[in-house]
Parts: C-alpha cells; structure tokens; sequence
C-alpha cells in the first residue's frame, strides 16, 4: 500500500505492502549508515540489489547482519576515475539492466585535499564519480526506470564554482566545498533528467535530513550548528540547540520513496526532502532556485565532461 509520508516516515513503512521482485537496484556507498539501510530495505521487499564501496571488507561486514538478502557488493571507489570506470565496465558487460539507481555514496568536511585524478575531494567525490559512473550505466537503465541522487539541505551554502571548481583561486572552506558538491548533485539531476526521460527514466536529488553517521567524522558539534545555520535550516531542535536528528531508517526514507513510490512525474527533474517533492526557497527549507537552473545544469554538465576527459 501507498499513503502520505513525512519527516518521521521510516523506510519500511514507506516500502510497506509493497513487493520489489523482479527489479534490480544499485546503491551507491553501501558500507555505513544510509547506503547500508537503502539497500537493506530494497533487498527486504524482494528486489536484487549490488552496493558498491570503495572499503569492500568494511561493506562485507556492514552488510553480516542481512547477509540471508543476498546483497552483492562490487568495489568502487568515487575519488579514482579508474575505479569508476572499472566498475561500470564490469556492470556492463553482465548486460543486466537496473530499474533504479541510487546515487548514495559521499563525503561532508574533508580537509583539504585531492582525489587520485587532482579534482577538489568533494566535487570529484560527490559530484563527477557519480557523474560518470551514472552516465557510463545510463544505457544499462530500463526505461521506466529511476536515477535518485543523494543531494543534501547544504546545496544552499554554496552554488558551485564553475570558474574555480577546486579552490585553486579562493579560500578553501570544507562546507562550502561540501554545499558545491550538493548543488551539482541536484543540477546533475536536473541535465541528466531532460535528456533521460524520452525514455521514461525520471532523475531526482534530494535531501535525505540530519542524521549521525560516518558522514560526519570530520564534524565537531560547533561545527554542525554552523552547518545548520549556513544551509539554512530550523535550529531550534527538540533541545533547542541542534537540528532535529533523524534515525537512519528514516534518512533513507526519502531514498525509497523517491525510487519506488512517488509518481515519476512529480519528482523528475525536482528536489525532495522528507518524503515529499521540495518547494522553490530563497531561505529554510526547500530548494534554492540556482539548484534547478536548467542552463546552469547545462553549464555543469559540459564543463564536468570536460573535467573528466569524456563526453556523454
């Protein structure tokens, strides 16, 4: 059955009476926290689901406790194009076609560094391994069928930098580095969704709440407060000094819904949080205009091509 879910809406209840045989899903990011629950719940309701993780030992044993669903795991680290375009080889050449894809995997924080190909580590990780790894499995992806890409509230910290990508020319600030990142995984969505859905393949990013997982290794409690402030988010949680905090089965709650219950139509192209399609915002919730600017997407698009050596 289907209803009217919300904020506290947990991944079972959004998937419940709903049976997913026969569909075949790839998450991203399987080794912590909400890939590990995203595709727990797929496999639970029947679908046959492969994780991808850069650490595949630490993804086996993240995985032991739901080992009777047959998850299959298939390394892919985000920061190496290698990687990347190793695993999409692989996935191909198995001529196996994936009803949704969701895009999980990330990195929130990070000091300063570069990934194995010199890109900034948010931006590479965050925005153009998905990039690519999506758009190399694009043929792979079933019409009808569905891209969710984890975005976040911190798109609204910064817009991307399309002149300066990887702060060679401005000031390094991890959170502005980590909302560029989300801003170009809600203007992926937004390209990769015009060009996909004469197939009927509907793209969506979203912003899946505050939840404390490994995301926030590199996050001191000060830090998260400014966090809050600079996305723009409600403050004044059930504390009164930090954000609500969700449970990670109602983190991956959006996830699910986006890629197995909402109606195509209303979250293609769009930006969601807590179980519902986001309304245009220029503060709190909701998503930033600049997010789903079509010819900022397009902008986007070509100039990771151009990061990336390769043209889709």
């Amino acid at each position: 059955m289907t209803g009217t879910f919300g904020e506290l809406s947990t991944t079972d209840e959004v998937l419940e009476g709903i049976d997913l045989s026969g569909r075949r899903v790839l998450v991203t990011g399987v080794s912590a926290g909400l890939g590990v629950e995203t595709a727990r719940t797929a496999a639970a309701h029947g679908a046959e689901v492969i994780g991808t993780a850069r650490d595949l030992a630490k993804a086996r044993e993240a995985l032991a406790p739901h080992a009777g669903l047959g998850i299959e795991l298939l390394e892919c680290d985000l920061a190496s194009l290698a990687s990347v375009r190793a695993c999409a080889d692989a996935l191909k050449a198995r001529g196996e076609t994936f009803d949704v894809i969701i895009a999980n995997a990330g990195v929130m924080n990070h000091p300063f560094a570069l990934t194995e190909d010199g890109f900034e580590t948010h931006f590479g990780t965050n925005h153009l391994g998905h990039f690519v790894l999506i758009n190399r499995l694009a043929p792979q992806i079933a019409d009808d069928g569905r891209v969710v890409i984890v975005s976040s509230s911190a798109h609204a910290a910064a817009d991307v930098d399309l002149d300066d990508p990887g702060f060679e020319r401005s000031e390094y600030d991890p959170f502005a580095a980590y909302g560029r990142s989300k801003t170009a995984n809600v203007l992926f969505a937004v390209e990769l969704d015009r060009r996909l859905k004469e197939r009927n393949i509907r793209v969506t990013a979203l912003h899946p709440g505050g939840i404390r997982t490994e995301l926030l290794r590199y996050t001191s409690p000060d830090m998260l407060m400014e966090m809050a402030s600079r996305a723009a988010r409600d403050t004044s949680g059930a504390e009164g000094d930090l954000p609500t905090i969700k449970t990670v089965e109602q983190g991956a709650a959006t996830s699910i819904w986006a890629g197995f219950v909402a109606p195509a139509e209303a979250v293609g192209g769009n930006y969601c949080e807590d179980c519902h399609v986001a309304r245009p915002s220029q503060s709190g919730s909701g998503v930033r205009t600049y997010a789903l600017d079509p010819e900022r997407a397009r902008a986007l698009w070509a100039k990771s091509e151009e990061m990336v050596g390769e043209r889709f």
